[in-house]
């Protein structure tokens, strides 16, 4: 799909309130390293360093959401216990209202905590009861769903398998939603999909979607005809089936299908990843929003946590840098309509911007010198060039010798340099302020004459530093030679 077209469709995305009823846990890491066996037994013996904890389960789909700044409602269930008030504290640190956490006494906080030596999960440890929600719990449970239905803009019913979303909590949800028209997503377990009967949408891994239909689903084909069946097995309008590496496959009841390709670069945890792609459909149906586009954004949104260790989630800015990212590569020569896109995208994966300008109509050895020392300032190197009618009044008649087209492409060449702009001035200053870079480079030659943008750079928290030259090269040395040297 149109990278474009996305970035324009996130920009309108606004704050779309989303419901999120489901099993809520708190996910521990206890990180260290491995260096011996125990004399005890042969298992390895983890230096623990530091742990964490954060929010799982539909406390990380509620995560991903307030991430992306979208308003939402939780309604979960926590014990009366540490875990549960540090569940608590979790979502105050993360902006989100706990008003919907429903307290059972008679339960435990569903607590994961894993060992990890590097980046190596050894072991989980899981703290959990996982019987059905009953009594004043349910109860409650099933007040504050039906009471919040109605004023979001879907509903994602997080399954965990803990017992919160009996078939009394999916019926009475999936009911409401349907009466106030508002679209449910399933994030499913287990392999009976009939308990959803009457939601809206399903997001089953292909493991998932294999249990519930009994059978392997071994090509895109096999996919297809799974994604058709479970359409009918729970009375859906859409099935979407995540793939791993072969990215998502989504279809709805009216026979519109697809398949978006893997946007993960590497895999390094796709803990959470599955919580990442039905929150951010459910953003983006809940703003109305075609299905192959909601596919689409929440296929690039997966692609950056399974980047990532552990589960979490991605933010409007990190979304925007990875689809520029994956946009198709511009050359190194920009065009004045190219350059804002360029310096977003430099800015979104966290780059230090280095500029320099010249005419740099014959390059040299003190060009190269130059441009090298530049680049050493930072991760990337723009070089403004001036035109060629600002090249004749600064330089005279006979300049430049080679036209700006030429120019440019022979610093595009070179390596150290990242990306090269023409401007029409015979000053920088303008292109200065456009870029404002990190860092601006000038020769030495420029101390006693001011440089250009110096305050401007400066003002913003950049930094100006001077190069030093290579003695005796110059363009005009050059052709002062090749002028007395006519053979």
């Amino acid at each position: 799909m149109d990278i474009e077209f996305l970035e324009r469709q996130l920009a309108k995305l606004g704050k779309p309130r989303v419901l999120i009823v489901g099993d809520l846990m708190v996910d521990r890491y206890v990180r260290g390293e491995v260096s011996r066996i125990s004399p005890e037994a042969p298992i390895p013996v983890l230096a623990a360093t530091h742990s964490e904890e954060m929010l799982g389960g539909a406390g990380n789909v509620a995560y991903n959401l307030a991430l992306m700044d979208a308003d939402v409602d939780l309604v979960g269930v926590i014990g009366q216990d540490s875990w549960g008030k540090r569940l608590r504290e979790l979502f105050e640190e993360s902006g989100m209202g706990t008003e919907g956490l429903v307290v059972d006494a008679a339960r435990p906080t569903t607590l994961k905590s894993r060992i990890v030596s590097g980046v190596q999960q050894m072991l989980r440890v899981d703290w959990e009861d996982s019987k059905d929600v009953s009594g004043a719990a349910l109860d409650e449970v099933l007040l504050r769903a039906e009471k919040l239905v109605s004023k979001c803009g879907a509903v994602v019913l997080s399954d965990y398998g803990k017992g919160v979303l009996t078939k009394r909590v999916l019926d009475a949800v999936i009911a409401a939603a349907r009466e106030a028209g508002v679209p449910v997503l399933v994030d499913p377990k287990g392999t009976d999909f009939t308990r959803y009967k009457g939601a809206s949408l399903i997001t089953p891994n292909r493991k998932e979607a294999e249990g519930a239909l009994g059978r392997k689903l071994v090509d895109l084909a096999d996919v297809a005809r799974g994604a058709r069946e479970l359409i009918e097995l729970a009375d859906l309008q859409t099935a979407i089936i995540t793939l791993g590496a072969e990215g998502i496959y989504y279809q709805d009841k009216q026979g519109l299908e697809g398949r978006e390709a893997t946007r993960a670069r590497a895999v390094f945890d796709v803990t959470g990843a599955g919580d990442t792609v039905v929150a951010h459909l459910a953003l983006y149906i809940a703003a109305g929003f075609e299905l192959p586009t909601a596919v689409a954004l929440a296929n690039h949104a997966a692609g950056v946590v399974v980047g990532r260790l552990g589960a979490g989630g991605v933010t409007r800015k990190e979304l925007v840098a990875k689809l520029r990212e994956s946009a198709p590569k511009q050359g190194k020569v920009l065009t004045d309509g190219d350059l804002d896109a360029v310096l977003a995208a430099f800015r979104g994966e966290g780059k230090r911007i280095v500029f320099t300008n010249g005419c740099f109509d014959i390059i040299h050895t003190g060009h190269v010198t130059y441009l090298r020392f530049s680049r050493s300032h930072g991760d990337v190197l723009i070089v403004g060039v001036n035109d060629d009618a600002s090249v004749k009044r600064l330089k005279g008649p006979t300049r430049p010798v080679n036209p700006v087209g030429d120019r440019m492409e022979v610093l595009a060449a070179m390596e150290m340099v990242d990306a090269v702009i023409s401007f029409t001035e015979d000053t920088p200053a303008n292109i200065i302020e456009r870029v404002c870079p990190d860092v601006l480079v000038k020769g030495e030659d420029w101390a006693d004459k001011g440089v250009v943008g110096r305050e401007f750079v400066e003002r913003h928290g950049g930094q100006v530093v001077l190069a030093p030259l290579v003695a005796g090269r110059s363009t005009t040395n050059i052709l002062e030679r090749a002028r007395s040297n006519p053979s």
